[in-house]
């Protein structure tokens, strides 16, 4: 049993025995066949090694070809870039030409020309490119072309043939370097195609006109504003004309033709205007002008200074900005367009500045503030216009101007005042009592000048001329107060004049005929106006309507109150005829001289106040007059004195400025003593001696 179980593990054996052998005899043969291969590949290296061997000379000969090929290659590109550039600069001569003459067969400046002179713009741009391109790359061309050909020749890597080939392109590539490019940058096609473009800059910079001036002088209003000069097209050639002569070294050139052309189209367009006013510009000449064709002349300075402004100079610097602005950083043009602006507002400030020094006469004062205002109203565009640094010294004397202004303008403010106050007329006072031609032109002067269209800039002006004496810090006084206290002077001073001229006279009653007279005026003329308002009320009354009462309840006592007292009852027996009758005479006498001393030497031009005075005067004489004849009607001769109405019609014709009838004689006497008993007034016996507050009432 033991056997039979060990049977199949010995047969297994066995098999795993052989099997073992078998792996045996083929690692032995394995072994064996990588003993061969180590043999082979150990003769393969043998015969790799002595093929390095063979073959490294030539591999460092093919590594020093390369490096040769390398060296030559890299000194003969730029020489074959060089000689492009000069095909390519032929190329160009050839288009420029041809550019040239189909420029010239269009008409300027149509679109087809516009588009002709941008193409000949690109064309001399790109021929410039070539002859820089040659300039810059020639001489490093020639260099490195110079130093392969020595190295060839001193290393003989190379047969003389090829040596010799290179050797001859250096020496002509470096003798057309030397004979050609400066013929290219300053004598050739290019020099001639720069002038050719700064013939059509200047040509095209003459076509752009300032079209609206005469509508912006006929509009009046200085709303019109400067309009576009020249098309895009055009703006843009003038662009390209200019960056192109920038970059061929004719900066200076472009610059001096913009500034010459602009200039006199600028100065063309504003002699469209007839300015022939600024020829007079310094103060002597201007002294002897006419007051009316310098009025004039003023305000055509005032409207074409504007114009100037807001028109012509605003389209120049936009142009200016268009054209020259991509040069150096934009810092050229405003420099350019200071210098075109420069000559023609120098013309304006002078004529201004001579205005402002000329002789301070008061009828310029408005004139002067008319100049005023109008800088100060243009004040911030012109700022605006004329900013940065190349606008410092224009807006220097803009502001130098505006102080002139204000230093004249206040001098002939209080210089008026000083000339009222030393009654500078030099004329006597009037013989009949009128109002003095003076206070009627400085009541004017006054209004005219507290209206809302001088109050500002008058006020401006005080406030201005204050801050200076008082110092930039201090706290200006505000400019209604500042105007109010300037015209109270000039008011207080023509008040001081008036009193000198109402002392001059030597007759008793004129003087009070001329204070009420020129108070009244005064009073009259200013209330319910601007002036009155700035002055107030109770100024006015206090200072001028209170005084024209006086005056005229002096006039009244002195003219009439005389008559009236002459008729007033007395202690004496009234039916005494002598004492009546001589006292009836006195006072038609003394109503006789009365009325014609109103006829010859009093006036009351004013119509309201003649009609109160008139009957003011009725209304004291007539009663008392009636009043004596029914007292004394009795012992008065019949036919010896007139009838109220009679006196009532002398009185009346007195202040309308009749006669009377009977042509200056006595009234016309009574036909009868009931006549004259019916005619009295009321015969209420008052007593008709007036008071000053009896006057006041009347004159309201």
């Amino acid at each position: 049993m033991a056997s039979q179980e060990d049977e199949p593990t010995i047969a297994r054996l066995e098999v795993a025995c052989k099997d073992l052998k078998s792996l045996l005899r083929k690692s032995a043969d394995l072994d064996r066949n990588m003993e061969k291969m180590d043999k082979r590949f150990d003769l393969i290296d043998q015969s790799l090694s002595l093929a390095s061997r063979r073959i490294a000379p030539l591999q460092s000969m093919v590594m020093a070809n390369k490096a040769l090929d390398t060296r030559i290659n890299r000194a003969i590109t730029p020489a074959l870039s060089l000689i492009h550039s000069f095909r390519l600069f032929e190329s160009l001569q050839a288009d420029i030409v041809d550019l040239s003459a189909r420029l010239s067969d269009e008409v300027a400046p149509s679109l087809n020309w516009l588009e002709r002179l941008l193409e000949y713009i690109n064309c001399v741009d790109q021929l410039n490119t070539a002859v820089r391109s040659i300039s810059e790359e020639g001489e490093p061309a020639i260099q490195k072309l110079q130093e392969v050909v020595e190295f060839l020749s001193r290393t003989k890597a190379t047969d003389n043939f090829r040596t010799h080939r290179l050797r001859e392109t250096l020496v002509t590539l470096k003798a057309l370097y030397e004979t050609e490019v400066d013929a290219m940058r300053f004598e050739g096609l290019l020099d001639e195609a720069l002038l050719q473009l700064q013939d059509e800059y200047e040509g095209l910079l003459q076509q752009l006109k300032h079209e609206n001036v005469r509508e912006a002088e006929e509009c009046g209003d200085g709303k019109v504003a400067g309009s576009e000069l020249g098309s895009d097209q055009e703006v843009e050639a003038l662009r390209r004309i200019s960056e192109t002569l920038a970059a061929n070294d004719c900066l200076d050139i472009c610059i001096d033709i913009f500034i010459k052309v602009r200039y006199r189209r600028a100065a063309k367009a504003l002699m469209r205007l007839n300015p022939e006013y600024l020829k007079t510009y310094t103060p002597e000449e201007i002294d002897k002008m006419e007051w009316e064709s310098l009025e004039t002349a003023i305000t055509l300075w005032i409207q074409h200074f504007e114009l100037a402004l807001k028109t012509v100079l605003v389209s120049e610097r936009r142009l200016c900005n268009q054209v020259l602005g991509g040069l150096m950083d934009g810092l050229v043009w405003p420099e350019c367009f200071v210098k075109i602006a420069d000559k023609i507002m120098a013309v304006f400030f002078r004529f201004g500045e001579g205005v402002a020094r000329s002789k301070k006469e008061p009828q310029k004062l408005f004139k002067l503030l008319d100049m005023f205002d109008s800088l100060e109203k243009l004040k911030a565009e012109f700022i605006q216009i004329f900013e940065g640094e190349s606008g410092t010294d224009i807006c220097i004397r803009f502001r130098e101007l505006e102080k002139l202004l204000v230093a004249a303008s206040s001098k002939v403010f209080w210089e008026f005042g000083l000339q009222i106050e030393g009654n500078s007329d030099g004329l006597p006072p009037p013989q009949d009592g009128s109002v003095p031609k003076l206070v009627r032109y400085a009541i004017n002067y006054l209004k005219y000048l507290v209206d809302e269209t001088y109050s500002g800039p008058m006020a401006k002006v005080l406030q201005t001329e204050q801050v200076w004496r008082a110092g930039i810090l201090s706290k200006p006084e505000l400019e209604e107060d500042l105007l109010r206290d300037a015209v109270s002077n000039v008011m207080e001073a023509l008040q001081r004049n008036v009193e000198s001229k109402r002392g001059r006279y030597k007759e008793k009653i004129l003087p009070h005929v001329f204070a009420m007279n020129t108070y009244w005026y005064i009073y009259m003329r200013t209330r319910n106006t601007e002036l009155g308002k700035l002055l107030g009320e109770k100024y006015m009354k206090k200072g001028y309507k209170v005084v024209a009462e006086e005056s005229a309840y002096l006039y009244q006592k002195q003219a009439w109150g005389s008559l009236v007292r002459l008729l007033e009852a007395k202690a004496d027996d009234p039916g005494n005829k002598t004492r009546a009758s001589a006292r009836m005479e006195a006072f038609l006498n003394g109503l006789e001289e009365a009325s014609q001393k109103h006829r010859s030497s009093y006036a009351i031009p004013d119509a309201d106040l003649r009609e109160q005075i008139k009957e003011a005067t009725v209304k004291l004489v007539v009663p008392a007059y009636a009043e004596f004849v029914s007292a004394h009607g009795s012992v008065l001769k019949e036919g010896s004195y007139a009838s109220a109405d009679s006196i009532r019609e002398l009185l009346s014709q007195v202040f309308e400025g009749g006669d009377g009838e009977g042509d200056g004689k006595r009234p016309r006497r009574r036909g009868s003593r009931g006549g004259g008993s019916g005619g009295a007034v009321d015969g209420d016996g008052k007593d008709f001696r007036r008071s000053r507050s009896d006057v006041s009432d009347l004159l309201i």
